[in-house]
């Protein structure tokens, strides 16, 4: 059960972060995305690869998470806010480059974010991401297109807002 389970953590610790954007609380729900896998084992359909499983693991309790927060509005005390969660963007260009990526990716709608992640990022086949997410692999493929469309658009929409300095002698 852990050869199975051990080498695809780091893949879902990348997913939980950049669903839930918060590396304490990603490192949480793979905390209990773990914990409920071992819990259920003898539940696991088939005897290969259970990667799609664990991911559909940790995408529901990541979409129960979120759905709690929206009801309850997202609570930071700062005597427990890290310097991370306080500090501010660096002022470098890729850095920024790199923030309104994240931006326009938190910008998308969580199923579309969910299958750009775990094709894109994760690797994962349209069939493991289809069975992770519980939807057909048509639903995939259209939320995929639609997910890559709406990020290029909106990147470049930020693109052209930004003013062309030139230099003056």
């Amino acid at each position: 059960m852990m050869l199975l389970i051990e080498p695809v953590i780091p893949r879902l610790r990348r997913y939980a972060r950049a669903l839930l954007r918060d590396h304490a609380a990603a490192d949480d729900l793979v905390q209990d995305s773990l914990e409920r896998a071992v819990g259920r084992w003898h539940q696991r359909r088939g005897d290969g690869d259970a990667r799609s499983w664990l991911f559909t693991i940790l995408h529901n309790l990541a979409m129960n998470r979120l759905r709690q927060d929206a009801r309850r509005g997202h609570h930071l005390p700062i005597e427990g806010a890290s310097p991370v969660a306080m500090a501010q963007a660096a002022d470098q260009e890729a850095a920024l480059h790199h923030q309104d990526m994240l931006e326009a990716l938190g910008r998308l709608p969580h199923d579309q974010r969910a299958v750009l992640l775990l094709v894109g990022v994760e690797d994962l086949s349209y069939a493991d991401t289809a069975k992770a997410l519980d939807v057909p692999i048509g639903t995939v493929m259209s939320r995929l297109s639609r997910a890559r469309t709406r990020l290029r658009e909106d990147l470049a929409g930020r693109e052209a807002a930004i003013p062309h300095l030139r230099r003056v002698k």
